[in-house]
């Protein structure tokens, strides 16, 4: 085969690729009006009740005339905060312990069981044994938003760390590395697209976390102006908190997704 017929060949394909993408996109794009569109017109005809469930006008209204004011700024801002600071902590311990783990054949044995049970207890339960700890401030909900993702990083990323190809580390000890260099040189950037991966669940283990401290504890925030919402009866109120939650956690989603194309494309 010429070389100029495998580059129509690679044409071919990218152009599928983009094609593949843009449909994808378009259907993403389609359903995402159709769920406001349907959600406008159930309002309306009050096929649901506009009180509970209000309507997208209302919900965007609002968080015009709030955000103009200024009042939606400082809560978006406290509940952002918190979560990115969260989800640093939570990934970066959790990677940090996978590495102990990984270190002592004899502690990862011992941690084991601890672990299985750690990660099956609902982490949301202790929010207040965390708040009488730490007292009722930005440290608690920041903890609340590590702790919620710290055990399932450990065990996705040193799972990761144990299948790498033991062969790996053979060839390196053949030429006198130490197991602290067979780590650096090839375990660790063999799991580089594990991290990232586990960075995906995290953003939203982090937003739970920090919005159920928020329920808990918090006077400003996203989940505290939910609570305030319900107590109130303002449910567009609720509606429009909600939908700042989830178009946030959906751009560090994206950002995490970026990460992990370059991540891919710089080591492949």
């Amino acid at each position: 085969m010429s070389h100029h017929e495998d580059q129509q060949l690679f044409e071919t394909h990218k152009q599928k690729l983009i094609r593949e993408k843009r449909i994808v996109f378009i259907w993403q794009a389609l359903i995402l009006i159709g769920f406001f569109g349907l959600w406008e017109l159930a309002s309306r005809m009050r096929w649901i009740d506009p009180l509970l469930f209000s309507s997208p006008t209302r919900v965007f209204n609002l968080l015009v005339e709030k955000f103009s004011d200024g009042s939606m700024i400082s809560h978006t801002y406290v509940t952002l905060f918190e979560t990115l600071l969260g989800f640093m902590i939570g990934t970066i311990l959790g990677i940090i312990l996978a590495s102990l783990l990984w270190s002592s054949t004899r502690f990862s044995k011992i941690m084991d069981p601890y672990l299985v049970i750690l990660n099956a207890m609902p982490k949301v339960a202790l929010g207040p044994i965390i708040i009488v700890a730490l007292g009722p401030g930005y440290v608690s909900i920041i903890a609340m938003g590590a702790i919620i993702s710290v055990i399932i990083t450990t065990i996705v990323v040193y799972t990761g760390f144990r299948e790498v190809d033991p062969n790996y580390e053979k060839v390196l000890k053949s030429f006198g590395a130490t197991r602290w260099q067979c780590f650096k040189s090839a375990v660790f950037p063999a799991n580089l697209p594990v991290m990232i991966s586990t960075l995906k669940v995290n953003v939203g283990l982090s937003w739970v976390g920090v919005i159920v401290g928020e329920f808990l504890v918090s006077k400003e925030g996203l989940g505290y102006l939910i609570v305030y919402g319900f107590q109130v009866f303002d449910f567009t109120l609720v509606m429009a908190a909600l939908i700042l939650i989830a178009i946030f956690a959906a751009i560090m989603y994206k950002v995490v997704e970026r990460m992990e194309r370059w991540l891919i494309k710089h080591t492949t």
